[in-house]
C-alpha cells in the first residue's frame, strides 16, 4: 500500500479547511466594514420643497405664502456609504419654516433637509444646495363678495316655461391675496345638462370663479365661503286663455245675431299648473245688449290672479259688439202707467209722452204702432215716499216677443198723501 504525501494529507485534513474558511470570512468582514465606514457622496435631484408654519401664518397674522419660485431642489450629501447609498430623492424633504414671518413682503429663506426616520443627521453632511434659497411672496389676505350667477343647460318640456334660475346663497365670499382676488367677478353655476323638465328643478352644484369677461379665474391661493350652491329653476305651465264678456240678451238681440270681437282674443299666461288647468276663460265684464242700438265698443282692464304672469304683456282689452239684422225705430209713447203704488197715496204722472227706441227686424218694426207700447213704472220702492220723482220705467211691447226697447227711460211723477175725510 502506498502512503499519502504530506501535501495530500494536509488537504485531506478537516481542521485545515476550517482554518482557511475562518481566515476568508475575516478578510471579507474587514473589507465590508472598511467600505461602509468610508465617506460616500451622492447628489439627489427633485427633492420636494415643503413649507411649514403656513397655518400659523394665516391664523395669527392673516398672511399667506404665494408665488414660490421652486417646488424642488438639488442637494449633494456625504456620509457613510451604508447610510447615503440606500437613500433616494423621495426620502428627503427640503423644509422651509415660514411661521416666524410677520409682514407682507417678497422674501427668500434657507431650507433644512429632513431625513427619513432613524437616520442620524450627525453622520451626514450637506455639501451643496441648488438653489440655496427658496423665494416667495408673503401676501396679506383679503375677502370679497361676488354674486352667484349661472344658467340651466337643459330645456323646459313642451307647454312649460322656465323663469330665471334662483341661487342660494346669492353671494359667495372669496378670500385670498389681493393680486389673485381682484379679477374675480362672479361665481358661475351651470346645472341640469341635457335635462327636460316639467316641474321646478332644484339641485346642489359646484361653481367656477370667473372674471367680468366670463373667463375662468385661477383658484390658487383662494378659498370660498362654501363649495356648492343650491340652484333652482322655477318651471311654470303655459296656457292660452280666451278673453270674453258676459252678455245680457234682450230687445231682439240673441246669440244668433250678436257678434263679439275681443282684441286680444286671448292671453298667454304662465303660472302654477293647478291654477291654469281650471282657467278656461277670463271674463272682462258684463254687457247689457239693451243699453245700445246696434254697436258697442269699450276698453276693459284684464283681471288676473297675482300668482299668474301675463306673457302677452297687455293689461287692457278692446271689446266691440255688433248686432246684425236688426234696426231701431223711435216711437212717441203716451201709454204710461204704474204698478205697486203706495196705499193711501195719490200718484200723478206728469210725463205726457216719452220717445222710445224699439229694436227689431224691419218687418216687425213696420207692424208696431205707438199704441202697442206701454211704459210701466214700478213704485215698490216709493210706498213711503211723498213728493216729485223721476222714476225708471219698463217698456212693454204688446203682441211682440222678439222686440224691445234699447236704452233707459224715466218718467216724472208726483206722490201725495191721500186726503182724509
Amino acid at each position: 500500500m502506498k502512503s499519502k504525501s504530506p501535501v495530500r494529507r494536509l488537504f485531506d485534513n478537516r481542521i485545515f479547511w476550517v482554518v482557511i474558511s475562518l481566515l476568508a470570512s475575516l478578510s471579507i468582514w474587514f473589507y465590508v466594514t472598511s467600505a461602509d465606514a468610508s465617506d460616500f457622496r451622492q447628489t439627489f435631484r427633485n427633492v420636494r420643497v415643503e413649507l411649514v408654519g403656513e397655518d400659523t401664518l394665516r391664523s395669527t397674522r392673516n398672511l399667506v405664502v404665494t408665488d414660490r419660485d421652486v417646488s424642488s431642489v438639488t442637494v449633494t450629501i456625504s456620509g457613510p456609504r451604508r447610510i447615503v447609498n440606500p437613500m433616494d430623492s423621495d426620502d428627503l424633504v427640503a423644509q422651509v419654516d415660514v411661521s416666524k414671518l410677520t409682514t407682507a413682503a417678497y422674501t427668500s429663506l434657507k431650507y433644512d433637509i429632513v431625513y427619513p426616520s432613524g437616520i442620524s443627521e450627525r453622520e451626514l453632511t450637506v455639501e451643496r444646495k441648488s438653489p440655496e434659497y427658496v423665494t416667495f411672496n408673503v401676501s396679506l389676505l383679503t375677502s370679497k363678495e361676488v354674486p352667484v350667477r349661472g344658467g340651466f343647460e337643459g330645456k323646459p318640456a313642451d307647454g312649460y316655461t322656465a323663469e330665471s334660475p334662483v341661487f342660494e346663497p346669492t353671494l359667495i365670499t372669496v378670500t385670498g391675496p389681493e393680486a389673485y382676488l381682484k379679477n374675480v367677478d362672479r361665481a358661475w353655476v351651470t346645472f341640469g345638462k341635457d335635462m327636460e323638465v316639467s316641474s321646478t328643478y332644484t339641485t346642489d352644484v359646484g361653481f367656477t370663479l370667473q372674471d367680468s369677461s366670463g373667463e375662468a379665474c385661477s383658484t390658487e391661493y383662494l378659498s370660498c365661503s362654501q363649495d356648492t350652491v343650491r340652484a333652482t329653476l322655477p318651471i311654470r305651465a303655459i296656457k292660452n286663455v280666451p278673453l270674453t264678456v258676459n252678455l245680457i240678451y234682450g230687445s231682439g238681440a240673441n246669440e244668433n245675431n250678436t257678434i263679439v270681437t275681443v282684441k286680444p282674443s286671448y292671453l298667454t299666461l304662465t303660472g302654477d299648473s293647478a291654477i291654469l288647468s281650471g282657467m278656461n276663460q277670463i271674463v272682462l265684464g258684463t254687457v247689457d245688449l239693451t243699453d245700445f242700438t246696434t254697436t258697442f265698443s269699450d276698453e276693459y282692464s284684464i283681471p288676473l290672479d297675482n300668482s299668474l304672469k301675463n306673457l302677452t304683456g297687455l293689461s287692457t282689452a278692446e271689446v266691440a259688439i255688433e248686432i246684425v239684422g236688426l234696426e231701431t225705430k223711435p216711437y212717441r209713447v203716451t201709454n204710461i202707467t204704474y204698478t205697486n203704488g203706495p196705499e193711501d197715496s195719490q200718484v200723478e204722472i206728469n210725463s205726457e209722452s216719452v220717445e222710445v227706441r224699439i229694436r227689431g227686424t224691419e218687418e216687425q218694426l213696420n207692424q208696431i204702432h205707438a199704441e202697442n207700447i206701454t211704459l210701466v213704472a214700478d213704485l215698490s220702492d216709493y210706498r213711503e215716499s211723498v213728493g216729485s220723482y223721476m222714476v225708471p220705467v219698463r217698456v212693454r211691447v204688446d203682441g211682440f216677443t222678439d222686440v224691445g226697447a234699447v236704452g233707459d227711460y224715466t218718467i216724472s211723477l208726483e206722490i201725495r198723501k191721500a186726503e182724509t175725510a
